[in-house]
């Protein structure tokens, strides 16, 4: 059922995302005539029902229920795809992490992994690797979008212009709180899976065992530090995404972020995603190190990680290797994001946010 004129307007706020023109047609459609219907899909091979197939021309409406579907959908493939791809970067940074004398440099531990469980072993972990990313990955991108809006419609037009870096640290905190809880327990399995050879296969095998030890409650045990770590790292991750993005559109880019071509779009959205994961991983690698300590021990508590690693190791170790892993991650994440966005006829994320008012006053300008 097609939206009315004023349910349309309450979902498109003053100036995310949407061009002047967008606006302008998003609070005056009534103004121009309707396009053309589009011509009706050929009839199947066999002379089946003909496959409907939404015209590109058809825009998902900003904010509506199929907008926030089509970001959670974009949230999965993102995060899980990219967070599985560079599993062997993972295995090798949770073992340094774990036994730095075993594994004193990425070569070194990749020369390890490989003598002691050959190729395949650098994939150990991930299925839990994939599935809980994936649910990172829903929660986050979709409930950031919400929460950007919800807090923006608060503040008003005025204010969230004046305050959108604090609207947008707050929408991606409040999104990665629910994100973690979706993401705890597969990251506890895939810890001990990966640190532990051994333990368990997989996700299969390992999560049962896991719960027979430490109980169905172990598998949150290390919650804390993952907010710890993620929170951060998320709020990093989407602010300085965002100003980024909008810095490069406003000084290094001659021409609108609306004349840019798609391809050249998404290639701003990955330059922009992995300077972000850079932030991203030097701010949350502290905490990264203590999720991989306490999911790899049993009983271990947050004083044995910071006697055991030092206040030095615990910025440190591993870093170098983590700011490839999620410098590339981010990047990868944000256009995998946008590119699906941009699939589903939606605009990519991030841009230059005009002053509240130019759309209506263009539109009077040109009525």
């Amino acid at each position: 059922m097609a939206l009315s004129d004023r349910s349309r307007e309450s979902l498109l706020p003053s100036f995310l995302y949407t061009t002047s023109a967008a606006r302008s047609f998003a609070t005056g459609a009534s103004r121009f005539p309707s396009s053309p219907a589009p011509a009706p899909a050929p009839a199947a091979v066999g002379g089946g029902a003909p496959i409907s197939i939404q015209a590109p021309r058809e825009k998902i409406e900003m904010y509506s229920p199929a907008f926030y579907a089509a970001c959670t959908a974009g949230g999965i493939a993102s995060c899980g795809l990219t967070h599985m791809a560079v599993t062997p970067l993972d295995l090798v940074k949770c073992n340094m992490q774990i036994d730095p004398a075993k594994y004193k440099s990425i070569t070194s531990g990749f020369g390890v992994l490989l003598k002691e469980q050959g190729p395949r072993g650098f994939f150990r972990g991930w299925v839990p690797t994939l599935l809980g990313y994936s649910a990172q990955g829903a929660c986050k991108f979709g409930f950031y979008e919400f929460f950007k809006k919800y807090y923006s419609d608060i503040a008003g037009p005025e204010y969230a212009q004046k305050y959108k870096t604090l609207i947008y640290l707050a929408g991606s905190a409040s999104a990665e709180v629910i994100a973690d809880v979706a993401l705890c327990p597969f990251e506890a399995v895939k810890v001990r899976v990966q640190t532990q050879p051994g333990f368990a296969r997989g996700l299969s095998d390992g999560l049962p065992k896991f719960v027979r030890s430490e109980g169905a409650l172990g598998l949150y045990k290390g919650i804390v530090p993952l907010w710890g770590r993620q929170i951060p790292y998320t709020m990093m991750k989407f602010a300085s995404f965002e100003t980024i993005v909008e810095m490069i559109y406003k000084h290094a880019v001659p021409v609108p972020k609306s004349e840019c071509s798609k391809s050249f779009q998404l290639g701003i959205s990955f330059a922009g995603g992995y300077i972000a994961g850079v932030f991203c991983a030097i701010v949350s690698h502290p905490a990264d190190n203590l999720v991989s300590f306490l999911n790899n021990a049993k009983g271990a508590t947050v004083g044995d990680a910071v006697k055991k690693l030092g206040l030095w190791g615990l910025f440190t170790r591993g870093l170098p290797l983590r700011i490839v892993m999620i410098g590339t991650l981010t990047g990868a994440q944000w256009g995998i994001y946008d590119a699906f966005k941009v699939m589903v006829g939606l605009p990519t994320t991030g841009g230059v946010t005009p002053a509240p008012g130019a759309a209506e006053k263009a539109l009077q300008a040109s009525a």
